[in-house]
């Protein structure tokens, strides 16, 4: 049983903003749902090996997942054949994909020998400067010379030993566009960018950043293993401070990833790292790709920050924004586009190279230049900043010709495999996928799709697009719809179990309750949704909770349960929903008078005692805690045997627990019985109804259930819920409870107590010391309701640990 305790403040109300251009496609309806009562069967591990042009690709292994694969071999053909010639031509002519890849090592501005060289492809351009602090914005004497693939460049001697261009000075690309203008330019693959933050709308310069070796960032943590599967936890590190101003990639480090560790997340995903220059587009409309944004720091300081998180055993995933960029002409890549012909263009020419929604520019996959261009930038942030993967934005945009922009996708494979898909994208995806697992075998990308394309999941050598999860969109517009549409007793079991279950089980989703999208778009996050205007007067431990907020606790930790279990193979969760941050996300904006106010995380709410944010925060704890004893995320054993639509009951098994829901409003179901797979005695895990996480304490943790078995072994028609044994329980409302089976042979752990068998808490969050510390005294146990208290509501963070086997064995 999990036991803890923690912390959590209110504050003002307020009305919402209006709703940003974000994702446009409807959300799906994907592929293959789950077999028969939603279990999900996982194909055998086969040793591949790529098909050649020769073949025609009839064998492709992808085939043998599916049958309907079969009508579209002439699709996967062609685009299985342009990317083996796309990736031949590549390695004929520049020595293969690893060395295509480092790109930022020749393009830019770089020392090679004793001279600083830069490179610009710019093949519209009729002349050439570069110019900067070093010349003092004079490029009359570098004027830089062309070859025959419009490429510029120039060599500039180092003076006395030193570079020409020194360290953190401005610098711009000036081009002549055949009209008679000349243009400045932030360059292409520029490294760090600024601007005049006392001047309103100031053009950004690009900044030479390449620090003396005392300067240079010295990675000390080598990265974490791969998890088994990934606890997400997406953040924005500019908002991640407590006061309303932009925050550091150091504070970040600092103060934010010890609560990360503490909450037992194992990976950060990074928002908004690439810069771009309006805020509030929330990192997703970016101007220069391989720029550190510098309102949070240096390229040094994210350095430090990354090497923080492994050093705490998190890995770092970054959210990368390849599927569109900037329509911003003065501070971004689109400044390149100046009437030229879309083979001598970053993006396409015309509608196809211009997204109607995002207001941004599209890109030409098939264009040499922009495959050296991105694959460089996947590798630079991997190579130079240590990354252990990528979260891909907007990829429904980029297989689609179409965009996805009004589309509804019904899971016909007609919709996926035809005229409408973008297969130099898909070929771009295949290089990109096949790249970073061959530089990083254990590299973690992530696709976020709505269209829910077929084999966007499995490898490139088995035909497949490579990624190794999608994210499951469905599933919060389920939660959203039900929270603002559907009375409690109207939520069907079923609808949510299917939505939950509802993907293809041969590829790997990563699911969520609320992401930055739900609370961004003029929206409310979960617990705001639940319990609104009453989180700034209801909050308050030291009274009784209202009929409103006791539900919204209630649900909120529900919801994300359930959604963690039963959703996916992996879990995320957005910066502060883990204990109920209220209200939405605004950045500095025209429309709010540019306030800070709700571009901030409030994280005194949790850390107070007598506030019940502290309640949601430590079962967030608890859920994670229990994913690192059993594994369930990653079990391919998910089995939903009861969707009880009058009662309101769902009942599955995902790897060796038993999970227990019961979204009625009000009413208790003693002795319910509950279908399991294996016979024995079972106990409680965890309960979100004990009284540390917010509850009422009505489930007793010291009681054994002792299984039953059910109808004629062997023959599963005859079972009780085609489960051959079953166990009896006490479910009260708005409650849910997993259950683990004691293992009766189960050794004595050698150290003494609880507190060592299992995978505790790493410790406790001293808010002071904005650090983890090892935890002081004694262990939690589970049932009373003193242990519920967890005994000294005084200390500030957490301490919980499972029960030992030793004990349930007596």
């Amino acid at each position: 049983m999990l036991c803890l305790t923690a912390s959590s403040s209110p504050s003002p109300s307020p009305s919402l903003p209006p709703r940003p251009s974000r994702p446009a496609a409807d959300r799906p309806g994907p592929g293959i749902s789950a077999k028969s009562k939603f279990s999900v069967p996982v194909s055998a591990p086969r040793d591949y090996t790529m098909a050649t042009a020769e073949d025609g690709f009839g064998d492709l292994p992808i085939y043998d997942l599916d049958p309907k694969f079969a009508g579209f071999k002439d699709h996967f053909s062609y685009r299985m054949k342009k990317y083996l010639e796309q990736k031949h031509s590549i390695e004929k002519y520049e020595g293969g994909l690893e060395e295509f890849s480092k790109g930022y090592l020749k393009f830019g501005i770089n020392t090679e020998n004793d001279a600083t060289v830069y490179r610009e492809w710019a093949p519209a351009a009729k002349d050439a400067q570069l110019i900067g602090d070093f010349n003092n914005w004079n490029g009359s004497g570098h004027r830089m010379t062309k070859d025959n693939f419009g490429v510029w460049s120039i060599r500039i001697s180092h003076v006395n030993g030193k570079p020409a261009i020194p360290h953190n000075s401005k610098v711009k690309f000036r081009f002549h566009r055949g009209d008679g203008l000349w243009v400045d330019r932030v360059p292409a693959w520029i490294r760090y960018a600024t601007f005049d933050a006392s001047k309103f709308g100031a053009p950004y310069d690009g900044v030479h950043w390449d620090p003396p070796t005392g300067e240079r960032y010295v990675f000390k943590h080598p990265r974490p293993r791969k998890p088994d599967a990934p606890r997400i936890y997406e953040a924005h590190v500019g908002m991640s401070g407590e006061k309303p101003e932009v925050s550091t990639y150091r504070e970040f480090a600092d103060n934010v990833l010890p609560r990360i560790k503490a909450n037992n997340y194992n990976t950060v995903q990074l928002m908004a790292i690439m810069e771009h220059s309006y805020y509030a587009s929330f990192g997703y409309h970016v101007t220069n790709f391989f720029a550190v944004s510098s309102r949070s720091g240096t390229p040094e300081d994210l350095k430090y920050l990354v090497d923080k998180a492994h050093s705490l055993g998190l890995r770092v995933l970054m959210d990368v924004v390849h599927s569109h960029a900037s329509s911003n002409m003065t501070d971004g890549l689109n400044g390149y586009d100046v009437g030229q012909n879309t083979q001598e263009s970053y993006f396409h020419t015309g509608e196809r190279g211009y997204h109607k929604l995002w207001d941004s520019r599209l890109f030409n996959y098939a264009n040499w230049e922009v495959l050296r261009y991105l694959l460089s930038n996947l590798r630079y942030w991997m190579d130079e900043f240590m990354f252990d993967g990528f979260r891909f934005d907007g990829v429904t945009s980029m297989l689609y010709n179409h965009h996805g922009i009004n589309m509804s996708f019904a899971g016909n494979y007609k919709e996926y495999f035809g005229l409408d898909t973008d297969v130099d994208a898909v070929v771009y995806m295949m290089l990109a996928n096949h790249l970073m697992h061959k530089i990083l075998p254990e590299a973690t990308v992530v696709a976020e799709d709505v269209s829910g394309m077929p084999v966007l999941c499995r490898s490139v050598d088995e035909g497949g697009v490579g990624f190794d999860y999608r994210l499951a969109m469905a599933i919060p517009d389920r939660w959203i719809d039900y929270l603002k549409n559907k009375d409690d007793l109207e939520w069907s079991m079923s609808a949510i179990a299917h939505t939950l279950t509802n993907r293809r089980y041969t590829e790997k989703c990563i699911a969520y309750a609320e992401s930055h999208d739900q609370s961004i778009v003029g929206d409310k996050t979960m617990a705001f949704l639940l319990m609104d205007k009453e989180m700034y007067t209801g909050m308050s431990d030291l009274q009784p909770a209202s009929p409103t907020i006791d539900r919204g606790i209630a649900l909120q930790k529900m919801i994300h349960f359930i959604t963690m279990a039963l959703g996916g193979d992996g879990y995320l969760n957005f910066m502060g929903n883990e204990f109920g941050h209220p209200e939405w996300i605004d950045f500095p904006r025209e429309g709010n008078n540019w306030s800070y106010d709700k571009c901030r995380r409030q994280w005194s709410l949790s850390d107070i005692d007598h506030l019940r944010y502290k309640y949601m925060n430590a079962f967030d704890q608890a859920m994670n805690a229990l994913d690192d004893k059993f594994s369930f995320l990653s079990s391919s054993k998910q089995i939903v045997s009861d969707m009880n639509e009058e009662k309101k009951i769902i009942v599955f098994e995902r790897g060796d627990l038993v999970f227990v829901f019961n979204f009625h409003p009000s009413k208790t179901y003693d002795g319910y019985k509950v279908g399991c797979d294996l016979p024995g005695k079972y106990k409680v895990a965890l309960d979100s109804d004990a009284l540390m996480f917010g509850g009422h304490g009505r489930v007793a943790h010291d009681n054994d259930h002792f299984t039953s078995p059910e109808g004629v072994p062997g023959v599963p028609e005859t079972n009780f819920n085609n489960r051959p044994n079953s166990f009896k329980v006490l479910s009260p409302p708005r409650t849910c409870v997993a259950y683990y089976r004691v293992e009766e042979k189960a050794e004595k752990p050698k150290d003494e107590g609880a507190a060592s068998w299992g995978k505790a808490a790493p410790g406790y969050i001293d808010v002071e010391a904005t650090r983890v510390k090892d935890a002081a005294d004694g262990e939690a146990t589970s049932g009373s309701k003193k242990a519920s208290t967890g005994g000294d509501s005084s200390k500030k963070g957490i301490n919980f640990v499972f029960g030992s086997p030793d004990k349930d064995n007596k």
